[in-house]
């Protein structure tokens, strides 16, 4: 069994406890998993859940909004809030043995335009992003570092419109987390499921955003660093061709009260929301957080 939490530990990415530079924050991740396990009421995050009631982006994305704002003028404000919340539950354990474990994750991303207040303070932009996916334990090693986890999943992602301003696609994935002390990340490549081209924007099926991997991506490497209780983060994505396409994104949180983190943000690059995939977007946001990525 201990195995088995160890592998929900490193993909639950629930709130850790202080972690010294040269301890593992994997070895953290699973005995705090530990203390958890047995209780029946317990929510596992997924990715980090956290929210940010004030977010600057310079230069917000209107082309979207172009042909409502004829009929009904309006602007998108430069501050916004912007939130994510995300969990788990398992499906399986143990498929394979002692080893593969089947889940099942959820997680909702909103952009919330809560101070333009000339529009009703609406939400600008949401993402749904319901995935399922199998992992298993490994002990690989290259020198100091373990490939501990690898896996396998297919996700879809939609913002949940219609007509112009719906954008989805869906995707399998391979993904392979590495711990290495203080150091913790992963990898993890996808392939896009191909869809029909539109002949119409207001079609219900087919392509919403064509090329949407050359702007976001194909690959993803996420970094994890802990000392004491500090946490910092690098996501970067890239499409594997043009180094002026994908993203970056940078995160430090430190604990406050309980299990409440300070939780800073900044996001430079495509593909922040699906209604911005081929727009660049900086952004930095400043909030809190119930856990970060380890």
């Amino acid at each position: 069994m201990k195995r088995l939490y160890s592998a929900i530990a490193v993909i639950g990415l629930l709130s850790s406890a202080n972690i010294n530079a040269e301890e593992s924050l994997v070895k953290e991740r699973v005995e705090v998993e530990l203390a958890t396990a047995d209780l029946p009421f317990v929510i596992t995050p997924h990715k980090v859940n956290y929210f940010l009631p004030v977010t600057y982006n310079p230069d917000p994305n209107m082309d979207p909004f172009t042909e409502d704002a004829v009929l009904n003028p309006y602007s998108l404000d430069e501050f916004e809030a912007k939130f994510q919340i995300s969990f788990k539950f398992p499906i399986w354990y143990n498929i394979f043995g002692d080893n593969g474990h089947l889940f099942f994750a959820y997680t909702n991303q909103s952009y919330w335009q809560v101070y333009n207040k000339d529009t009703s303070s609406p939400f600008r932009e949401t993402n749904h992003e319901p995935e399922v996916f199998l992992m298993f334990n490994n002990d690989w090693k290259i020198g100091s570092v373990t490939n501990s986890f690898w896996g396998v999943g297919a996700v879809h992602q939609s913002n949940g419109k219609a007509g112009p301003l719906s954008r989805s696609w869906n995707r399998l994935y391979a993904t392979m987390i590495f711990d290495a002390g203080p150091l913790a990340f992963s990898t993890k490549v996808w392939w896009r499921i191909p869809e029909d081209k539109k002949t119409d924007p207001n079609q219900a099926s087919g392509d919403d955003n064509p090329n949407i991997e050359d702007y976001v991506g194909r690959a993803e490497f996420v970094g994890v660093y802990g000392i004491d209780a500090h946490r910092f983060t690098l996501t970067l994505k890239t499409n594997l061709e043009d180094i002026d396409r994908g993203s970056a994104e940078v995160t430090w949180s430190y604990p406050i009260v309980g299990n409440l983190r300070f939780y800073t943000q900044y996001f430079n690059g495509y593909g922040e929301s699906l209604i911005d995939y081929d727009y660049h977007n900086q952004r930095i946001g400043i909030g809190i957080s119930l856990n970060d990525m380890l």
